[in-house]
């Protein structure tokens, strides 16, 4: 299964100079988590719904609304935006892609196509994949067998 199967088409893009106030509206409005930078159609770097929060000031502040908006307008995306930006092809195995987001721990990549940012794949989307070739909703199941035992996950 390739990428092209589960990703996004035509994700929504913002530039670099877009403002953290509008690109909060942009993913509330359409209830998606990240956002690719894309200047002058070149990926220039990617924000989250997390990086907007946690540039967002502290609820404890003493500023005035007033104030914190007006703040919060001189902050663009560029000021938070993550670079480098890991990318994958539509071409690309889905296991590409769940092996760098595990590698780089993140959630999503945009996906790029002769330098045009043609689709998003997030984790929700490599999810689906997996109950679908596994027929898990048909109750489908899937037993594996080792030649040695499985090692623990970090963390576990």
């Amino acid at each position: 299964m390739l990428v092209g199967d589960w990703m996004i088409s035509n994700p929504i893009t913002v530039s670099s100079d877009f403002s953290i106030l509008e690109a909060q509206r942009l993913l509330r409005t359409h209830g998606f988590r990240r956002l690719p930078v894309v200047d002058k159609g070149v990926l220039v770097g990617i924000v989250t719904d997390r990086d907007l929060k946690d540039a967002a000031p502290s609820k404890a502040t003493s500023l005035s609304v007033f104030e914190l908006n007006y703040l919060l307008s001189k902050l663009t995306i560029r000021d938070i935006m993550h670079t480098p930006v890991y990318t994958v092809s539509p071409d690309d195995p889905i296991e590409v892609a769940a092996l760098m987001m595990e590698e780089h721990k993140i959630s999503g990549l945009p996906v790029v196509e002769d330098g045009d940012i043609v689709g998003m794949i997030t984790i929700t989307d490599l999810l689906q994949a997996f109950i679908s070739i596994l027929s898990l909703r048909e109750g489908g199941r899937l037993t594996v067998e080792t030649p040695s035992p499985v090692a623990a996950r970090p963390g576990s």
